[in-house]
């Protein structure tokens, strides 16, 4: 057993007491090149990790990384063996998983093997006729605002249904479908290693299966999921964002904790669906399990409970909350104009959402900020307030999908102010 084995240990043992951050929010060994797992299997650990397998004579990845990240990745494992890249695994059609390929496909050999599900290639399709919303949505939730959305894609070259069995060089590799965050994730399991490449399945966070500006995920099937791949006894798991888990007791509480702290959240959302609540109910009320509330793994840093309760009520309920109001609305700024009649004017708003803030009141603040510059979208001291609501939002916000739409809505307003900070 190398150096480097018993380093990647200690780092992994750190994370998994909390002493480190290396989850989906923060990749806390990015760029550290191909760390050797054990012998023949690499970690190259980034926003996106990807996965070497080495036999005798080729390469196999699980996952190929981001955009940006293809050189570093193609440099990284050239680094670490010679041989021919023959096959990668795409383990979800997310632009941070697929799109490390070109280097490899430009090599002066046989173009690997691309393999994942077959809905993979609806995800591409739908991406092209959602590019610019895409774009936006992104832009938004990492604060990157010259983000821009791919136009072309590495289509697998071979797709399957339900379950695939893929041998190269003594290594068997085991892919079954399964869904969760996506509807098109694949899990690979290596029985000769005892390892799990769980993807996305597993992201030292909270499951990203509430994201409010994504398509339909899936908290139930997941949770399913989860309880398949702890059944499976693996010794080794290595997530597709985040730290490696050793040992099969730490990976078997891991994924049986997960899943059952989002069954608990699908229980209380159908429990409450099924008498007649409202959503509103429910996104006041449901809770995930408090006595999982310590466990690293579960830390709402990324998505949250509250958005995943939405998500199933989109699932199971569709789009209508309840609240007659809200079939069939009045415009916003219609209505925002009425309610700044009613209390005097949008100054009358936006000086109530300041006294409010400062209250700590920070949602209902939130509600008559925007219903001000709604009803007076040109008034630079009304956005002023708006600006600082939201940013006040944001700094006591945990996950990163609430605290990137406030910090977004507050620099929108900035823009508005005629002073701009």
């Amino acid at each position: 057993m190398g150096t480097m084995r018993f380093s990647l240990t200690d780092y992994a043992d750190q994370v998994w007491h909390g002493a480190v951050d290396d989850s989906i929010v923060h990749a806390g060994q990015a760029d550290s090149g191909v760390i050797e797992v054990v012998d023949g299997v690499g970690w190259h650990p980034g926003f996106g990790n990807v996965i070497t397998f080495r036999t005798d004579d080729e390469i196999i990845l699980v996952d190929t990384g981001n955009p940006l990240a293809a050189d570093t990745l193609h440099q990284a494992v050239r680094a670490w063996s010679r041989l021919p890249v023959t096959t990668a695994v795409f383990s979800h059609g997310h632009i941070d998983h697929v799109f490390g390929m070109g280097p490899f496909d430009a090599e002066d050999a046989p173009r690997p093997t691309v393999l994942a599900h077959e809905r993979i290639g609806e995800r591409f399709d739908r991406y092209l006729l959602t590019r610019g919303y895409n774009a936006v949505i992104n832009q938004r939730q990492f604060q990157a605002p010259d983000l821009t959305w791919p136009r072309q894609y590495r289509r697998p070259d071979l797709t399957y249904r339900e379950a695939l069995t893929l041998t190269r060089g003594g290594l068997t590799f085991e892919l079954f479908h399964v869904e969760g965050e996506t509807d098109d994730a694949t899990v690979a399991w290596i029985p000769e290693h005892r390892i799990l490449c769980p993807g996305d399945m597993f992201i030292w966070s909270s499951p990203n299966c509430g994201n409010p500006q994504k398509v339909q995920r899936y908290p139930r099937e997941w949770a399913l999921a989860l309880r398949r791949m702890a059944a499976l006894g693996a010794q080794i798991m290595l997530p597709s964002h985040g730290a490696p888990v050793f040992g099969a007791d730490r990976i078997r509480q891991a994924l049986t904790e997960t899943a059952e702290w989002l069954e608990s959240l699908v229980q209380q959302t159908l429990d409450g669906l099924n008498s007649g609540a409202r959503l509103d109910d429910l996104i006041h009320s449901v809770r995930p399990p408090a006595h999982l509330a310590d466990r690293v793994y579960l830390r709402a840093n990324y998505d949250e409970p509250e958005f995943i309760v939405r998500n199933l009520w989109r699932r199971y309920a569709g789009w209508y909350d309840g609240n007659p109001a809200h079939l069939k609305p009045a415009p916003e700024d219609r209505l925002a104009t009425a309610l700044a009649e009613l209390a005097g004017g949008a100054a009358a708003l936006s000086e109530a959402a300041r006294r409010y803030a400062d209250a700590g009141e920070l949602r209902i603040a939130g509600h008559l900020a925007e219903f001000a510059v709604q009803a007076a979208p040109d008034d630079a001291a009304l956005h002023a307030v708006r600006a600082d609501v939201n940013q006040a939002r944001a700094r006591f916000e945990s996950s990163l999908m609430a605290q990137s739409i406030f910090t977004w809505a507050a620099n929108e307003s900035r823009e508005r102010c005629t002073d701009k900070p």
